[in-house]
């Protein structure tokens, strides 16, 4: 039987290919009601997860920002990662087989940047290894890799200057309590890698993420920083205090937008909460709300299809943008003008 394996080095030649010659220009501020669509770790409804690849199948659907999580490795490089944990998108039980914590998980943090780059990057599993979305991308599927924020930054601004375009990137702090106390704090890494590249000020082209207040206030106050700050605000109970007026008056002091689960917004059974309270609060302080997480294939019961879903968000919620795993999508809904083929 011959091999099938995907090869993604030709695979993500063929969406950069795509973003060259296909995929028509789309200019800063043109899509409806200057709403934006936020890749969801990239593309990551077809391709796995925070690789370059997905990143690339992005870019060519229209995003206006592309999502990376971000943790750091032994050396100090930050890698595009959603969990300080490795062994449920990638390979490294079997290439490390020995290097794993008591208690039983492999930790980027114990790693470098060339071991990591060892690692084939696989569609998510769940704790048994049974893949976490089933109709995606193969879990068993070779060569993709461990990308760092400096490789996504530059093929971004690469694309933009070779398209035209003003696509931003839309990083997320994950865990820095974890790396403050293992010695690898994430804040003035960042920072400094992205005012290398050039991101300065209200108007850069990057929003950076974090569900722990304290890691944006470091990064406003302690650090100076004036790029614009997103506080994420999980379903959890404990975050319930970030949603109050008192909370929301909080959040402007520091940060720019709020990153709601969008159970805050509407609840399972598809009601408005408390009126569309937390939407109207945000703005009424100046913060843009950009809900999460928005998949076809985790669709909530009352919708038909994912489109409606977003209308929803977008057009009734009046949300500023939104997460997706499913960026084309969203771009047809809001951008239906720019993505009508030439002739």
């Amino acid at each position: 039987m011959k091999n099938k394996k995907f090869l993604p080095v030709v695979a993500l030649f063929l969406v950069l290919f795509l973003a060259l010659a296909a995929t028509p220009a789309i200019a800063k501020d043109s899509n409806k009601a200057n709403k934006i669509v936020i890749a969801h770790r990239g593309a990551s409804g077809y391709l796995p997860e925070h690789t370059l690849e997905a990143y690339a199948m992005a870019y060519t659907m229209g995003a206006d920002y592309i999502e990376q999580d971000l943790v750091m490795t032994a050396d100090g490089n930050l890698i595009c990662l959603h969990d300080i944990h490795l062994e449920r998108t990638t390979n490294v039980e079997e290439v490390f087989p020995d290097r794993a914590r008591g208690d039983g998980r492999w930790y980027a943090a114990d790693f470098t940047l060339a071991e990591i780059k060892q690692l084939n990057v696989h569609e998510r599993a769940n704790a048994d290894g049974t893949p976490a979305f089933p109709d995606r991308f193969r879990i068993d599927s070779k060569g993709f890799r461990v990308p760092t924020l400096v490789e996504v930054i530059e093929m971004v601004q690469e694309l933009n200057r070779i398209r035209g375009r003003s696509v931003g990137i839309y990083p997320e702090t994950k865990s820095p309590a974890f790396h403050d106390a293992e010695g690898l704090s994430l804040e003035e890494p960042l920072l400094a890698i992205l005012a290398g590249y050039g991101y300065q000020g209200l108007d850069a082209l990057v929003f950076i993420q974090s569900f722990d207040p304290t890691n944006l206030k470091e990064m406003r106050f302690g650090l100076g920083t004036d790029l614009p700050l997103v506080q994420l605000i999980s379903g959890s109970s404990g975050f319930d205090w970030l949603v109050t007026e008192e909370g929301l008056d909080d959040i402007a002091t520091y940060a720019n937008g709020i990153g709601p689960s969008k159970r805050r917004i509407e609840d399972a059974d598809g009601n408005s909460i408390d009126k569309n309270a937390l939407v109207k609060g945000a703005h009424a302080r100046g913060l843009v709300v950009h809900p999460y997480t928005f998949r076809a294939d985790s669709l909530p019961d009352q919708y038909r299809n994912l489109e409606q879903e977003l209308r929803r968000f977008y057009f009734t919620y009046g949300v500023d943008g939104l997460f997706t795993d499913h960026a084309d999508r969203a771009v047809r809904v809001i951008k239906p003008a720019e993505r009508k083929p030439k002739k």
